[in-house]
């Protein structure tokens, strides 16, 4: 039997080829198009439409178990984002340009959410629950350095581009770099990543998947309090779900308009620096913090962590500050607690919601429903953003903080069993003789 590779050579970069087309789609994207004027309201309305991918992700995830393996399927969808990406880069020269860059950023988010299910079930296949709560910070930083790449590298590199090539040529050459990126670890993971087979099915028919499809959904929902676990997933994320779309494009517009005034660059310099650093510490920390206080136990405090930058931008929106440095720190705090918080919703949907005959199947459903709660609240952030204005805009978001703080107070936070991964399985039954 092949040795399986240390976690720490796969996990890290497995995540960050989860979280780059996510946050590409969800930020690069709306730096691109507010750079070309696209209001506010659009950008929030048409980047909530591209996110959709991710919600009904688990209605196809049955058949993705006709693979061989789930690391074919990472790595098969990880080489499309990067033709997609490609393609988006292409689209910008076209007379309906944004059209074409939504439609090409859409066909990324369905290859990114398809890739997804597979990298989460090989995560969940490959490790025990003990490595999953130890990995788990590990997931959400690089998951997230999806995020700081795209807001921190490449923004910057968009706004020097900007400047000496022009808005076009900038973000084609940003869209050419994720492509690059996307294949490159492909072709490392094709490698690397543990093989994660698929069990073999006796029914392939497309009647026989649908039915197994429509067994999943019914035993997810049979589970013993799911609804009140559905709302929880969604009320999770609902103040940073309106944060991380509001929150760039308010550090990007003008003085008079109630922004910070900032350019593509300086944005990307503010997240790229201190930013990226603070969010890594804070999502590693968080892992090891709730693996030790156990989640039932740690849930508030990651509860508070996440919602953090909700205050953070409410400072910034009524103090206005200038100084690059206070701004950076303050998105420093924004990020220590967003990575270090992010981590109470992927333990409760893989520890809490998930186990049982459909695991994987039921942590994408999960997932799903919490891509759900994002694009609802993400949606209408534009929206209530315009009506309210900056600042109270995020005295809103502060208050979309508390139901779900009194709802974990009443729902159970303890992992249910989980089958054992079948390579403890092999391993123990080859040592057994």
């Amino acid at each position: 039997m092949e040795k399986q590779k240390s976690p720490l050579t796969w996990v890290p970069t497995m995540y960050l080829a989860q979280g780059l087309p996510f946050f590409s789609v969800a930020l690069i994207a709306s730096m691109m198009f507010k750079s070309m004027g696209v209001p506010n309201e659009d950008i929030a309305h048409w980047t909530a439409y591209i996110g959709m991918a991710w919600i009904f992700k688990p209605l196809w995830s049955p058949f993705l178990e006709l693979a061989s393996s789930k690391k074919l399927v990472v790595v098969t969808f990880q080489l499309a984002s990067g033709l997609f990406f490609a393609l988006v880069a292409l689209a910008l020269h076209l007379p309906f340009w944004l059209a074409a860059s939504v439609a090409m950023l859409a066909c990324v988010g369905i290859s990114a959410a398809t890739h997804d299910i597979a990298c989460d079930g090989v995560y969940i296949t490959s490790l025990t629950q003990k490595q999953q709560a130890q990995y788990a910070g590990w997931t959400g930083t690089f998951f997230n350095a999806g995020r700081f790449i795209a807001l921190g590298g490449l923004v910057i590199l968009a706004g020097h581009l900007e400047k000496s090539q022009g808005i076009v040529p900038a973000w084609t050459t940003i869209f050419v770099i994720l492509a690059i990126t996307m294949v490159a670890l492909a072709a490392y993971h094709s490698w690397v990543l543990p093989l994660a087979k698929n069990p073999v099915s006796e029914n392939t028919t497309v009647a026989g998947i649908a039915a197994t499809l429509w067994e999943v959904i019914v035993d997810y929902f049979r589970k013993p309090g799911i609804w009140m676990s559905i709302l929880f997933i969604i009320l999770f994320r609902a103040g940073e779900a309106q944060v991380q779309t509001i929150g760039p494009l308010f550090l990007r517009d003008a003085l008079d308009k109630g922004g910070l005034g900032l350019s593509t660059g300086q944005v990307g310099t503010v997240y790229g620096t201190g930013g990226t650093i603070a969010f890594i510490v804070g999502s590693i920390a968080g892992g090891y913090f709730t693996s030790w206080l156990s989640l039932r136990r740690a849930m508030i405090f990651l509860i508070l962590a996440v919602n953090l930058p909700n205050l953070v931008f409410y400072f910034l929106s009524t103090w206005l500050p200038t100084d690059l440095t206070v701004i950076g720190a303050a998105l420093s705090l924004e990020m220590f607690g967003y990575g270090f918080g992010f981590v109470g919703v992927i333990l409760y949907m893989m520890q809490v919601v998930a186990p049982g005959k459909y695991q994987t199947a039921h942590y994408a459903l999960s997932t799903g429903v919490m891509q759900l709660g994002f694009v609802l609240f993400k949606y209408f952030s534009g929206a209530i953003q315009a009506a309210l204005g900056y600042q109270h805009f995020f005295i809103w978001v502060l208050v979309c903080a508390i139901p779900v703080t009194v709802l974990a107070l009443f729902i159970p936070l303890t992992p249910r069993a989980q089958p054992e991964p079948p390579a403890e399985v092999e391993a123990r039954q080859a040592a057994a003789g």
